[in-house]
Order: C-alpha cells, then sequence, then structure tokens
C-alpha cells in the first residue's frame, strides 16, 4: 500500500520535472498574498539587514530561485537591485507578473526579469548575464521543498494577518521523521477571492536540520566558501539558550 493512498500530504499535480507540484490547483497561491499579510511589515523585519549585507558585498545582479508571489523580489527591486526571479509554479509567479506589469512605467521594473524554472533544470531555464549573478537567494519556506531524508525540524510559519489555524502532521518512514505537513485555515476577508474553499489549503515540507542543511550548502561549493549562519538576524551560536524563530544562512564563495 502506498503511503498516499493512507495520508495525502500534498494537493493533486504533476509538475512538469517529475516532481509533485502543490500549487497546480492555484488554490495556496491565491490565498497566499492574504496570508502573508501587509508586505511593508513583513519586510521591515528583516529588509534593512539583507540590503546591507547584500550591498557590503557589492552585490547588483540577484537571482532570486524561489520567488513564489514576488515578494522579497519586488523589495529588492525597490531598492535598486538588478533581480531576475524565478519559480516552479506559474500559479506564484502570475502575482509578481502582475505587480511588474502594473509598475512597468517605473525603469527597474520594466528591467525586472521574471521566468518560469525549476530547480532540477536551472541553468537550462535561466540565461546567466555575462558575468553571472552576484548573489542568489532563497528566502522563506522554498529549500523546505527540497527533499532531506537525514532529519527533521519544523519549518518557518509566516506571521499573518488573517485569523488562523494551522494543524500540523508528521509522516513517519521506517521509525524516522520524513515530512511535515501542514494543513491552514484562514479566514479570507470578505471580496472577490472569499470562498469556503479557499479557507483551506495544505502544504508539505521536507524540513532540514541546521547541521545537515550547513552541509548541503558547503557541499555546492565543495568546501570552498565561507558558511556563516544567523537566527533571528544575530549572529548563531549551537546550544544557544535561546531558539531563534528561523535560521538565515550566508554562504560567500572563496576567491
Amino acid at each position: 500500500m502506498s503511503v498516499d493512498s493512507v495520508f495525502r500530504t500534498r494537493s493533486l499535480g504533476v509538475a512538469s520535472v517529475g516532481l509533485p507540484d502543490q500549487y497546480a490547483d492555484g488554490k495556496a497561491a491565491k490565498v497566499w498574498q492574504l496570508y502573508i499579510g501587509d508586505t511593508r511589515s513583513r519586510t521591515e523585519e528583516y529588509k534593512s539587514w539583507v540590503v546591507s549585507l547584500l550591498k557590503q558585498h557589492g552585490v547588483q545582479r540577484i537571482l532570486d530561485v524561489a520567488c513564489g508571489t514576488g515578494v522579497d523580489s519586488i523589495m529588492l527591486v525597490e531598492e535598486g537591485f538588478k533581480m531576475t526571479s524565478v519559480d516552479a509554479s506559474d500559479k506564484m509567479l502570475k502575482y509578481a507578473l502582475k505587480e511588474r506589469w502594473e509598475r512597468r512605467k517605473e525603469r527597474a521594473f520594466d528591467q525586472w526579469v521574471i521566468e518560469e524554472a525549476n530547480w532540477l533544470t536551472l541553468t537550462e531555464d535561466v540565461q546567466k548575464p555575462g558575468n553571472g549573478f552576484d548573489a542568489v537567494i532563497c528566502l522563506g519556506n522554498s529549500f523546505a521543498h527540497l527533499p532531506d531524508f537525514k532529519g527533521v525540524c519544523v519549518p518557518v510559519i509566516f506571521q499573518s494577518d488573517l485569523t488562523q489555524d494551522i494543524t500540523t502532521s508528521v509522516l513517519w518512514v521506517d521509525n524516522k521523521p520524513h515530512m511535515i505537513t501542514l494543513d491552514y485555515t484562514v479566514q479570507v476577508p470578505e471580496g472577490p477571492q472569499s470562498s469556503p474553499e479557499l479557507s483551506k489549503f495544505r502544504l508539505s515540507y521536507y524540513p532540514h536540520r541546521i547541521d545537515n542543511f550547513k552541509e548541503i550548502l558547503t557541499g555546492a561549493f565543495h568546501g570552498k566558501c565561507e558558511h556563516s549562519v544567523y537566527g533571528d538576524f544575530k549572529t548563531y551560536t549551537p546550544g544557544q539558550s535561546q531558539a531563534p524563530c528561523y535560521f538565515i544562512h550566508v554562504v560567500k564563495k572563496a576567491a
């Protein structure tokens, strides 16, 4: 008996390159912009930190490899960075495309590159600028869609302006935690997007333990890099008394 016949962990849909697509039905994409709330209040939490870090390293061209609806890319376009933003979900991308179209008279937004791309074929899907990108970013829960069978921890749960309930389920395989599934129930405000079927959606993640995730990142650079971990924008010390709400990994390629 297959696992899916007992416990369905994903919305229906299959991506073009062999990976289950949790966003294929468009439900999560429609609610996500509402769920993450006021983008200004969300980005203010880490905007100054991220922008300062990027400018400190002379970054100009950025590749956002899982931009979703584009909330973080928009923040960086407004800050003057030259953005290329990609995502595997066309349902999520349509909100970024809509924002670019509505602000197309602004030069920075007119030059904003948005493409559909899959992590498995990223080098073929994305046209690299002459000297390459100065930085590659992957924010939010995006990396948790990348399987990790070594260990599991709880994923980031965004603050939301909507009344909400999140039920967490853990799928065990061979007596080991294998996947975390979050069932979201949100109170969608009255309006065009308000409907009972949009008030509930499910997303499943493969959250990573911090030590295993470090191995993945440094391995991508064959160990020739500087790796730093921050917890809530402060230098993280393993075993510290206060556990961070979220982690930020920064990898600088060796010269």
